[in-house]
């Protein structure tokens, strides 16, 4: 159907540009949580052995500190009776307060080489051991094995760390200590590449000569004997503040400084016990600043990660809590409805069926509607200015109690209107022209009028053409997302809607609400609405069947559903004034309205956002944590799914279409709404859009007449 009125057709695009900025912000923001929070510092391992044939001798023959800034290649070796203690690593928010502890409790200075990630996330730590005259060194970003990774790697992992040392301290260092090498001369030619590749950076590499091989927790007098220099030589010792439990570290610490003190030592830092000048020195502006905003950026993605996990657990919550009130209210349904209705009306019927450029469609249409069971009824069709010949063929039926009503175009509601001022009888049975009703459709739909209070009845929509995957994620959809709704609604008596496609009416509550209104896109729910609120029951009628023809492309499907969602928004708006009434307009609003905005639109709203946020876990977070989230809301959908057909008395075939549906529809629905909603909160008029039917309904074998 064509609306009558004129309507903007010019869509707003420019959500879509927000709608991608605002996902790609938050991928921006989750990749850089996620890569800062990753389990770094942490592995023991590095590259595979490689040969040496390039390193050079003097390197291997020299100290620990390795040279190339201050005039040719020097492997510089500590002052004798002279120690550095160096903690790799940190810092960490367990640990490394308490090496803090030892360390001013003794008066020793160290040098920390700390992981850039972990400076980001533990800031203060780190103006910590700067406050505490302590060294900064670079340990890398992520703890990558940089004899390992490529040389771009290598430069990233650096500038990342000079970055965050900048933001947080205002401070730049020119030492380093690579990752998975504690000693010069076990260099291999790739580490003796990124020592060359360092040193063009301005880095003079550190590495250590005693190792207290603390991270593979030995005891703590293994650690300090492991630790104690030879004889009187220097040595710097290799510790660490991180990556592990560090409470033997810690433990050791004191009695290693009591027996170096003992023994005569002094106690300085990795650049001073070699007679460099201080391996700090004051970031430049540029590097500050590029640090600090590298530093808010974090803070962001921080808050964002937290949102999404509060959010990801209401959601969870929401979807859990509306599956178990679906089932459990749809049982109480079924049992409800399980001997029928205590009468069925003889009343005649008047069946409007609302037709523009329908000719595929109108003559199955109308002859599956003669062939119904009920004993008095009338049938008309309703022709609303079509120029594909929709009228002529009904009249060419010639089929008894069929009517023809020819007017100019004006639209659906303009239709049905017509379609009950010409209709003689007080019950009134609404059909798309492209559905097909069985024999008992018509006589069951109208069955519960025989209750005074009920103004109408929502019969059970079924897709006809299931063939292919999207006829079968239709036909889910419409089995587990409509019925079982519809049952939900029934009993807590706020329906929302009774689809156009199959439904009846009692005049007198159309007369109330003064009949179709044409003021949303959606007239069958804003009637409904309309309904409810003034006091009248509507309810839902599983038995009362109709096979409609669904979407055949994703194209229609998207135009369709667009169509259903945005005049949804637009009923909803119009009607939340029910939210704040009594009685039953108050039920509608407190409980249908709030529902349909939950689920309807809210949900959909943040949908793609939580399934990228799941999509993050499996990357960055516990993968079978987040593998066992996802597969425990799917099995809700699974098993509210299989209950659904079960009621409905479907065959469970279709259902091996479920994952993919929820994979792929199930998305294209989500941008369905942000379409209709934004459209919608623009104030862009839409226009209606007419479906191509392709007449591939499949139904039960019907007779030919009544």
């Amino acid at each position: 159907m064509r609306r009558g009125r004129t309507a903007r057709e010019v869509l707003p695009r420019a959500h879509w540009v927000v709608l991608v900025a605002v996902l790609l912000t938050m991928a921006a923001a989750l990749l850089l949580y996620g890569y800062v929070r990753h389990d770094v510092g942490g592995s023991t391992t590095g590259h595979p052995a490689a040969g040496s044939d390039s390193v050079p001798e003097s390197l291997r023959e020299g100290g620990p500190v390795v040279d190339l800034q201050h005039g040719p290649l020097r492997a510089r070796k500590p002052s004798p009776r002279t120690v550095a203690l160096t903690f790799d690593d940190g810092p960490d928010p367990q640990w490394t307060p308490q090496v803090l502890q030892v360390l001013a409790r003794r008066h020793v200075p160290a040098t920390f080489f700390v992981l850039g990630a972990h400076v980001l996330q533990y800031p203060d730590l780190v103006r910590q051991e700067v406050a505490a005259g302590h060294e900064i060194g670079a340990h890398t970003f992520t703890h990558a094995d940089l004899g390992g990774v490529p040389a771009w790697r290598q430069r990233l992992e650096l500038s990342q760390t000079e970055v965050a040392l900048a933001g947080t301290t205002g401070l730049a260092t020119s030492l380093l200590r690579p990752p998975y090498a504690s000693n010069s001369d076990s260099l291999d030619d790739k580490d003796w590449a990124v020592v060359r590749r360092s040193a063009a950076l301005g880095y003079v590499t550190v590495f250590a000569d005693r190792d207290g091989e603390d991270w593979a927790r030995p005891g703590v007098d293994q650690i300090v004997n492991n630790a104690m220099p030879q004889g009187d030589d220097g040595a710097i010792v290799l510790l660490h503040d991180a990556g592990g439990d560090r409470a033997q570290t810690v433990a050791a610490l004191d009695e290693l400084i009591d027996r170096l003190q003992q023994r005569g030592y002094r106690f300085t830092t990795a650049s001073a016990a070699v007679g460099l000048s201080s391996g700090n020195a004051a970031a430049t502006p540029a590097q500050r600043w590029r640090g600090e905003a590298v530093l808010w950026a974090y803070r962001a993605s921080v808050a964002v990660s937290v949102a999404l996990q509060v959010l990801l657990s209401a959601v969870g919550v929401l979807m859990l809590g509306r599956v178990l009130l679906l089932v459990a209210i749809a049982r109480r349904h079924a049992r409800r409805r399980r001997n029928g209705w205590a009468a069925t009306p003889s009343e005649p019927v008047s069946v409007v069926v609302p037709a523009y450029q329908e000719c595929e469609h109108i003559q199955a249409t109308v002859r599956a509607l003669a062939a119904s069971d009920h004993p008095e009824f009338e049938i008309l069709v309703v022709d609303d200015g079509s120029t594909d010949g929709t009228a002529d063929l009904v009249e060419e039926l010639n089929l008894p109690g069929v009517r023809v009503i020819r007017k100019p175009n004006g639209g659906k509601p303009s239709a049905l209107n017509t379609g009950i001022a010409h209709a003689r009888h007080d019950l009134l049975v609404f059909v798309d022209a492209d559905t097909v009703f069985q024999p008992d459709t018509i006589r069951r739909l109208v069955a519960p009028f025989a209750d005074p209070g009920i103004g109408a009845v929502s019969g059970n929509a079924k897709v006809g053409n299931r063939r292919g995957l999207l006829g079968r994620w239709q036909h889910i959809e419409y089995v587990v997302g409509f019925n079982l709704d519809r049952r939900t609604y029934d009993v807590l008596g706020c329906m929302p809607t009774v689809p156009g496609a199959v439904g009846a009416f009692r005049r007198a509550a159309m007369d109330e609400v003064g009949g179709v209104s044409d003021d949303t896109l959606a007239e069958d729910t804003d009637v409904t609405l309309a309904l409810v609120g003034a006091g009248w029951r509507v309810v839902y009628e599983e038995r009362a069947v109709a096979w409609t023809e669904a979407p055949a492309s994703l194209g229609q499907l998207w135009k369709q559903r667009y169509r259903w969602c945005y005049g949804t928004v637009q009923a909803m708006w119009k009607h939340r004034g029910t939210i704040l009434r009594r009685g039953p307009a108050g039920r509608l609003g407190r409980r249908g309205l709030v529902f349909l905005g939950l689920f309807q639109v809210l949900l959909p709203l943040i949908a793609p956002v939580m399934d990228g946020y799941l999509l993050y876990g499996l990357v960055f977070l516990d993968p079978l944590r987040t593998a066992l989230v996802w597969s425990g809301l799917f099995l809700l959908q699974v098993l509210s799914a299989v209950y659904a057909f079960r009621l409905d008395a479907e065959r469970l075939r279709p259902l091996w279409t479920l994952p993919l549906q929820q994979i792929f529809y199930r998305q294209l629905m989500y941008l369905v709404v942000i379409q209709s909603v934004v459209t919608a909160v623009s104030g862009v008029r839409m226009g209606w859009h007419k479906l191509r039917r392709t007449n591939t309904v499949e139904v039960p074998d019907l007779p030919a007449g009544r």
